[in-house]
């Protein structure tokens, strides 16, 4: 009657009201102390991989996606120019001109599926290389480890000024490319 019962407590308990976050994912790039060659107009920080590997795995796993979701839509375009290609003009239907053979029809449907989506292959491979290529060859990596120092075996063949805290992704996109090529063969 207006105060607060058993049950209207037990609503309000600790185990009822608390929201369960998920944990927060590890930042991709770091803030990095900019070094004498970057702009000092951006500021005195700049945002960079913490070393190759990082780089490339967000390389690979970027362009993956990209390729998955590209073949999501050509999916459906196929399904779409196949459904269109095997059906009998309506015409032909509504006058009585032709049959429906459902079987052949679900028989050309596949053959043009399978080509249509075999043909998507290389455009959205192409089309993944040219979103994340951009992006990536301008991104910075970190030269220096967590103690500040250079980082030992550091992969950067144009990092020569020790003053140098990063280099670009530019640096290691033939690697990339050759591995590329070399996968396909």
């Amino acid at each position: 009657m207006g105060g607060y019962g058993e049950a209207e407590a037990e609503d309000l308990s600790a185990s009822s009201t608390l929201v369960h976050f998920d944990r927060p994912l590890p930042l991709l790039r770091v803030p990095l102390l900019a070094g004498a060659s970057d702009d000092p107009s951006a500021g005195p920080f700049v945002l960079a991989f913490r070393d190759a590997d990082s780089w490339r795995a967000a390389f690979r796993s970027t362009e993956a996606r990209v390729v998955e979701q590209c073949e999501a839509g050509a999916r459906v375009g196929c399904s779409l120019s196949a459904s269109k290609k095997c059906s009998p003009p309506w015409w032909k239907t509504l006058l009585g001109l032709s049959s429906v053979d459902f079987a052949e029809r679900e028989k050309c449907e596949e053959r043009e599926m399978a080509a249509c989506l075999e043909a998507s292959r290389g455009p959205c491979s192409r089309f993944a290389r040219e979103k994340c290529l951009p992006a990536f060859r301008d991104a910075r990596i970190s030269s220096v480890g967590p103690t500040g120092f250079p980082q030992l075996g550091s992969e950067n063949p144009k990092l020569e000024p020790i003053d140098q805290t990063n280099y670009r992704g530019s640096a290691l996109l033939e690697e990339i490319f050759t591995e590329i090529v070399s996968s396909r063969s």
